[in-house]
C-alpha cells in the first residue's frame, strides 16, 4: 500500500466508537510518524476511557477534541490544518431511531452535510465516510439518513469547484464485536440461559473491525472520488452465531424489531448497472463521474458486474458456520471465549 500518514494530520468524527478505536490502534502502530490523529466525539466519558489507553503524554499525537457533528462550527474549528478525514460518527441503533426519527436525521443527514462544508472550507484533501449495508434499498430510518449520507458525500465531489480533495464512501456490513452488534450482545445473555432469536430465517454480513480498518485505508489510499466501496466478505446465519456462542442456551424467536431486514443487501440489482468488480472489492461508480472512467477502468483493471447483480447476506456465496464463527469471535471479540 502506497499510503503514507506519517507527518499527516487525520481526523475521526465518532473517534471513540469500535472502528474510530481501532483505527487509532492500527495508525498510531503502522505510521508512528504521523503529526496529528484527532479524535472528535461527543461523549466526554468515552474519551476519558480511551485516554487511558492511548494518553497523550505518551502519544504525542493524539488530541481528544470534544464536538458534535451536528455542531458546523465546532467542526470547522477541529478540521483546521486537517489532512485526512475519515467520517464514522452516526446514530446506528434501528430500533431507536425509528423512535426518535428527527435525532437521527440531525445526526446522520445534517452531520454529513456539515462534515462536508467544514472539509470544503479547510485544508482538507481527502474524506472518507462511513455506509452500512442498510443504506442500500433501506426499509428503516437508519438506512434511509446512511442512503442520503452517502449521496451527499457523492455528490459533494461536483462542487468542490478547483479545490483538491475527494470524497469517498465504504459500506460494508455486520463489525464483529462492534458497540452494540449481535456477538457481544449474545455473550451478554448465554449466562441467562435464553438468547433471544430474532427471526430464524436472518441473515448478516459479517467483517472484522481489522478488515473493515483496511477498507477504510484503501479508499483514502485509491479513491478517485465520488465510490462507494463494498467488500467482498462472507455472511453468517443468526442460529449459527447462537449455536457458535450457546449450544446449550434455549432459542426464544422474539420476532424481528421495528426496521429490521431478515436479510441485508450491499448491491442492489439498480446499482449494478454502475458496480464493477476490483478484486478484493466491488465499487459503486457515481453516475456522473468528474474523471474519465475509461481511464479508471484500465487502472484499476475493474470489471462490471452482470447488469441486474445484487449482493444479499441471503444470497452469498461464502458463509461462516458454527465452528469457525466460534475461532473468529475467539480470535476478534473475546480471547477467553470457551465453551
Amino acid at each position: 500500500m502506497a499510503l503514507d500518514l506519517n507527518n499527516k494530520n487525520i481526523l475521526i468524527t465518532g473517534g471513540t466508537g469500535s472502528l474510530g478505536k481501532e483505527l487509532t490502534k492500527t495508525i498510531l502502530n503502522r505510521w508512528p510518524g504521523v503529526k496529528r490523529l484527532i479524535i472528535y466525539s461527543r461523549d466526554e466519558q468515552k474519551q476519558f476511557q480511551m485516554a487511558q489507553e492511548y494518553p497523550d503524554h505518551k502519544y504525542k499525537c493524539i488530541r481528544y477534541f470534544i464536538g458534535d457533528v451536528r455542531d458546523l462550527e465546532r467542526l470547522k474549528r477541529a478540521f483546521t490544518q486537517v489532512d485526512y478525514v475519515i467520517h464514522a460518527a452516526a446514530m446506528k441503533h434501528v430500533h431507536i431511531a425509528e423512535y426518535n426519527p428527527d435525532e437521527c436525521v440531525k445526526t446522520n443527514v445534517g452531520g454529513a452535510e456539515n462534515v462536508i462544508k467544514a472539509a470544503l472550507e479547510s485544508s482538507v484533501t481527502k474524506v472518507v465516510a462511513l455506509s452500512t449495508d442498510k443504506a442500500c434499498a433501506p426499509v428503516n430510518l437508519y438506512g434511509a439518513t446512511k442512503l442520503t449520507s452517502d449521496k451527499l458525500f457523492i455528490a459533494a465531489n461536483n462542487i468542490k469547484g478547483y479545490k483538491d480533495i475527494t470524497f469517498s464512501v465504504v459500506r460494508y456490513g455486520n463489525v464483529m464485536g462492534s458497540n452494540g452488534s449481535v456477538i457481544p450482545f449474545f455473550l451478554n445473555k448465554r449466562n441467562e440461559g435464553v438468547l433471544p432469536i430474532t427471526d430464524p430465517q436472518m441473515t448478516r454480513f459479517n467483517i472484522s473491525l481489522a478488515d473493515g480498518v483496511e477498507m477504510v485505508l484503501h479508499a483514502l489510499d485509491e479513491a478517485w472520488g465520488g465510490e462507494v466501496f463494498v467488500p467482498k466478505i462472507p455472511s453468517y446465519r443468526i442460529l449459527d452465531v447462537a449455536k457458535a456462542i450457546g449450544p446449550e442456551c434455549e432459542l426464544r424467536v422474539s420476532g424481528i424489531r421495528p426496521g429490521e431486514k431478515i436479510h441485508e443487501e450491499m448491491i442492489s440489482s439498480a446499482d449494478s448497472y454502475t458496480t464493477y468488480d476490483l478484486g478484493k472489492y466491488y465499487v459503486i461508480l457515481p453516475q456522473n463521474p468528474n474523471w474519465d472512467l475509461n481511464e479508471y477502468i484500465k487502472h484499476f483493471n475493474a470489471t462490471p458486474v452482470t447488469p441486474g447483480f445484487n449482493y444479499s447476506s441471503g444470497e452469498n456465496t461464502e458463509w461462516v458456520g458454527v465452528e469457525e464463527l466460534r475461532q473468529l469471535i475467539k480470535e476478534h471479540v473475546d480471547s477467553g471465549f470457551t465453551l
